[in-house]
């Protein structure tokens, strides 16, 4: 199992647990605005660190910003393999032509 994946399986694991118990269950009892907020809150430090040049407070944020998109995910329902099957779909389409048919 990859670490996203296990990672994932942690976060659905702990979307049940008491609020007090677990930060990504008080994060994902916030509702899913909260946890979008709070991605979009990492992205921009990792957008900072990434001008910055800092490549060890880059791979901390980039790491932040995973775990992030991973709860915000959950917060709707939305699965690592959904995402990663949206990938595989898009793999070998060039990103102009893709973005061309939307």
């Amino acid at each position: 199992m990859h670490t996203l994946d296990t990672l994932a399986a942690t976060i659905a694991a702990r979307a049940t647990a008491e609020p007090d118990s677990s930060w990504t269950a008080k994060l994902l009892a916030k509702g899913p605005e909260k946890c979008a907020e709070k991605f979009g809150e990492e992205a921009i430090e990792a957008i900072i660190e990434a001008v910055k040049d800092d490549k060890d407070a880059l791979t901390s944020e980039a790491a932040d910003v995973l775990f992030h998109l991973l709860v915000m995910l959950q917060s709707r329902g939305v699965t690592l393999g959904d995402v990663c099957a949206e990938l595989d779909r898009r793999a070998g389409t060039s990103g102009i032509a893709e973005k061309a048919a939307r």
